[in-house]
């Protein structure tokens, strides 16, 4: 890895699996005796958020999640709340309607849609996304 040069003070040549809590501190106390607190905080604040950004991109890229369809996505907040198909009357309607969604045997209207996201803070995204049947 290149140096880690963070102001003007360089850490020498460092291998990532060497960047312990331990080497970090030692450095910041290094660091401490040249520069104010508040610079250091703001260097260690920004080595954060580059190892931040890099393990995002690396999750995105090599582990990508997809947003659920619309079907899992309520039976998953009816299992996260404890709600039973009754309780989902005020939200799609006849309790025969709310098994037909379930079933994959009715689309969701657009009403529905809207009224599960609001009501079960369902994303939007994953509602109006074409549904696929299980198998």
């Amino acid at each position: 890895m290149a140096d880690i040069v963070v102001g003007r003070v360089s850490s020498g040549d460092v291998k990532l699996s060497d960047l312990t809590s331990d080497f970090l501190g030692k450095w910041r106390d290094q660091r401490l005796k040249i520069v104010v607190g508040s610079t250091v905080n703001r260097d260690l604040n920004l080595l954060s958020h580059v190892f931040s950004t890099a393990t995002r991109e690396y999750k995105a890229k090599h582990f990508p999640m997809d947003l659920p369809g619309p079907i899992d996505a309520i039976k998953f907040c009816m299992e996260q709340q404890g709600l039973k198909p009754r309780d989902l009357i005020p939200i799609i309607g006849r309790l025969n309607r709310v098994y037909e969604i379930l079933s994959h045997a009715r689309p969701l209207t657009l009403a529905m849609i809207w009224r599960l996201h609001e009501g079960l803070g369902i994303p939007a995204e994953s509602l109006i996304k074409p549904a696929k049947k299980s198998t």
